[in-house]
């Protein structure tokens, strides 16, 4: 059989030459005629999936290493009777690092304190419900939307929107791209939204950038609704206005889920829902020998607040001020055609971070109270340097 890979899905070659010929191919090159006699197709956000794409081609079989699908004609699929799988889940923990370091670098640059401080957290999935655990290990308290899973639970532990924004310090959005239906999310942070926020708020966006509308963010930031912003995703990504890049604290380029450990859990759902559809048994893992050496850090926490020591951590570990900067100086041009060939080797290059499981760490003089902490995140605590 030929399966046709976009090149930005990790290991792809390796995961699928056992179950045929691959073809890689950069993800926005993919055109009709590779597919025309193609059996499968593997692909990632930035390769839209349907009509256009599939039509008259031999493909059965298409799959997406990425949690979210919106990216695929899914009732156009559904109709030509092609198989389809996303990867669920396969980035959560990975998004769920990044938020939490994100909050608290903006603590950071803020020169405040989280503890005793309300999290808003809409859409509490895959991604949401991890942002909570991480945010108890930060002392913030937690509130929770999400009307689906209210609505599917019966549970009450859920509030109405309003009830959430008028209490919240921090607001952070998990939610997939919905534009019709009983719940949408398209401009879901819009003007309304931001007027009954708690004022001076910070505002995190990390799930899908149409979610918020970047001129009703433009004016909650001028008018100082919020005092905070960091964004991994926008509006027509990867145009960004000016006045808002400069406007917000943190702004990288959709890599919130762009861990070693996320990209190649896509990868392996991707193989497995393939070999389901084969009726074979899955038979790829990734070789531990050939992935990159687990990171080390070691930290001074002598005299030193534990705020600080792990905002030092959560930086090296999820080192969102350098993407930050890098970004940004990608993004000084104004060439649209040449920003998105930036925006996409930017992706295509980044040196995928290891998740904090994957990080050892020794902090030297640090509280019990901190080194309990640390390891609650996740992180390896060495009680000696190797």
């Amino acid at each position: 059989m030929k399966i046709v890979c976009a090149s930005s899905v990790l290991y792809a070659r390796e995961a699928f030459s056992g179950l045929g010929e691959v073809l890689l191919l950069p993800d926005r090159d993919i055109r009709r005629e590779h597919l025309r006699d193609a059996d499968a197709l593997i692909v990632r956000s930035k390769t839209s999936v349907g009509p256009a794409l599939l039509e008259g081609t031999s493909v059965g079989f298409v799959a997406t290493a990425t949690a979210g699908a919106d990216h695929f004609d899914i009732p156009w699929l559904n109709h030509a009777g092609i198989a389809w799988s996303a990867s669920p889940g396969c980035n959560a923990n990975s998004v769920a690092e990044y938020v939490a370091a994100a909050i608290v670098l903006l603590a950071r640059k803020r020169a405040a304190l989280l503890h005793g401080r309300t999290l808003g957290i809409v859409g509490t999935g895959q991604v949401g419900s991890r942002v909570a655990q991480k945010a108890a290990l930060l002392g913030l308290r937690t509130l929770r939307n999400d009307p689906p899973l209210a609505l599917r639970t019966g549970s009450r532990d859920f509030l109405p929107l309003e009830a959430l924004l008028a209490d919240t310090d921090i607001l952070t959005l998990h939610v997939p791209l919905e534009s019709s239906g009983p719940f949408p999310t398209r401009h879901l942070a819009d003007c309304r939204l931001f007027g009954k926020l708690k004022p001076g708020a910070w505002f995190i966006n990390s799930s899908r950038g149409e979610v918020a509308d970047s001129d009703s963010l433009q004016c909650a930031l001028d008018h100082h609704l919020l005092s905070a912003c960091a964004l991994d995703v926008w509006e027509r990504e990867p145009e960004l206005p000016a006045p808002l890049r400069r406007a917000v604290d943190f702004l990288t380029p959709h890599i919130a889920g762009y861990s070693l450990e996320g990209l190649l859990n896509g990868t392996l759902q991707c193989h497995r829902e393939l070999c389901h559809f084969l009726e074979i048994e899955p038979s790829w893992a990734p070789d531990p020998r050939q992935l990159p050496p687990a990171p080390f850090l070691q930290i001074e926490a002598a005299r030193r607040p534990d705020e600080d020591v792990l905002a030092d951590l959560l930086a090296a570990a999820c080192p969102i001020p350098d993407d930050d900067r890098a970004w940004r100086a990608d993004m000084a041009i104004d060439d649209p055609a040449e920003l998105r060939r930036r925006f996409d080797r930017f992706r295509r290059n980044y040196q995928a971070r290891r998740e904090f499981s994957a990080i050892r760490v020794h902090l030297s003089h640090a509280s019990p109270s901190l080194l309990e902490t640390v390891a609650a995140f996740g992180f390896q605590v060495c009680a000696h340097q190797p």
